[in-house]
């Protein structure tokens, strides 16, 4: 949220295929924010809501994981591949292993619970404005599953076949980046200047729909010798 709107109400797009978890959560984010925090639009679709985001004013989306057609991971990484991306937090039961992980490579910042209280939710859209990620303990402990006790190969084939459709320097860049340089290091390392480091990340990242953070974390997954 810019500096100039921090006195204007938190705007939240809420995504969900059934149309009664949408009017929930506007009415819970408009009788429990103390009005600093307003739903401008309900989706019923991951391809409705790019477009509504994409039109701007969108601060918060909060996405269901489970929706057919383009589902709530897919939705996230083309919603924070937008050119003025939201902060997005998933709207889900946390049913199904591997959710987590696969959310957090698409850009998601965190979780709401369907069961949460509304004093949880207003919490975690507040939080999430600030920068803050909001993990509640299941997610947190799922999200540890996912990533250490669950690396089935089909996903970690993904995971190389994403890399290895990147161009070869860009491809060079991202596996610098995850392995923690920053864009001067990366830069002396591959004999280039700092500003063309800094393009190889942004058209990887444009590419793959994510962000540095993200990137890194699909260079764990492909798990590389």
């Amino acid at each position: 949220m810019s500096e100039s709107n921090q006195n204007q109400p938190i705007r939240v797009v809420v995504v969900d295929d059934d149309p009664l978890i949408g009017q929930a959560m506007r009415l819970i984010l408009g009788d429990y924010s103390d009005g600093t925090m307003t739903v401008t639009a309900i989706c019923t679709s991951g391809l409705q809501a790019v477009q509504t985001v994409q039109e701007g004013g969108v601060d918060v989306a909060l996405v269901d994981i489970a929706m057919p057609d383009m589902d709530g991971i897919a939705t996230t990484r083309h919603l924070r591949a937008l050119p003025h991306p939201p902060h997005v937090l998933m709207l889900t039961s946390l049913g199904t292993s591997g959710n987590v992980d696969r959310a957090v490579e698409a850009g998601a910042e965190g979780f709401i619970s369907k069961t949460d209280s509304p004093e949880d939710i207003i919490r975690r859209v507040t939080g999430v404005v600030h920068g803050e990620p909001q993990f509640n303990p299941a997610s947190q402990r799922q999200l540890i599953n996912d990533i250490y006790l669950d690396q089935p190969a089909s996903r970690r084939q993904e995971a190389r076949a994403l890399l290895d459709a990147l161009p070869e320097r860009e491809r060079e860049a991202v596996l610098l980046a995850a392995q923690g340089c920053t864009n001067a290091q990366i830069a002396q390392r591959m004999f280039i200047s700092e500003r063309t480091a800094k393009a190889h990340l942004s058209a990887a990242s444009e590419r793959l729909g994510m962000g540095r953070i993200q990137m890194a974390r699909l260079v764990e997954r492909a798990d590389l010798d």
